[in-house]
């Protein structure tokens, strides 16, 4: 069965968890990660030697990084709606995972560990304000592109881009609140996206 290592209120590993509510593979969850057991030992990282969650253990296959993770579970489960095996649809599907994974993780890691860790090493008000303005232009440019008629990211299937940039979306609502403009089409991708099991499980469950 496959084991996943990580806390449940880490945004990455919720990545992961989402992605499995949706191919209903079996699983079970390990508590690793701040609050819970380290990540610093030697036993988690010989399977990660960044010492980051989640971790995947499949058998004798072990796999970081949480976007490639999701990945991995839609094509063992042979979920081509989730992540087609078409080059250009896939291709679409994976720029926007990689775009949520550099430029837009980048941009509210300072504002996040501001106003919700609330850790002292991230109190300056000028690299605050550059943070909320980077993640707001940042969420611009997703609103901006859902506006031309998509109904999910990139199009009308619902897709692993749409896991982890749901997170993320909702990370922003939840952390910015008044701060954030006015995002008519992002707010109704979102509810499109609320009947699903995963997303009410994983995303939209009062943690930001």
């Amino acid at each position: 069965m496959i084991k996943i290592l990580g806390k449940p209120v880490s945004i990455n590993v919720r990545k992961v968890l989402w992605t499995l509510a949706e191919t209903g593979a079996p699983y079970e969850r390990e508590d690793w990660g701040d609050g819970y057991r380290s990540t610093q030992t030697p036993e988690f990282q010989a399977l990660n030697p960044n010492a980051m969650v989640p971790v995947l253990v499949d058998g004798g296959f072990v796999l970081w990084e949480s976007n490639t993770i999701c990945r991995y579970l839609a094509g063992e489960a042979g979920r081509d709606d989730l992540l087609p095996r078409d080059p250009r649809r896939r291709a679409e599907v994976e720029k926007w995972m990689d775009w949520q994974a550099t430029d837009l993780n980048s941009s509210w890691r300072y504002a996040f560990m501001s106003l919700v860790r609330k850790s002292p090493a991230h109190q300056d008000p000028a690299q605050l304000a550059a943070s909320v303005a980077a993640w707001n232009r940042n969420m611009a440019i997703l609103e901006q592109h859902l506006q031309q008629g998509s109904s999910f990211v990139t199009g009308t299937g619902f897709t692993l881009a749409d896991i982890v940039l749901g997170l993320t979306a909702n990370r922003w609502m939840m952390t910015l609140g008044e701060e954030r403009p006015a995002t008519l089409a992002i707010d109704a991708w979102m509810e499109r996206m609320a009947d699903r099991p995963g997303f009410i499980r994983h995303c939209r469950n009062g943690t930001p």
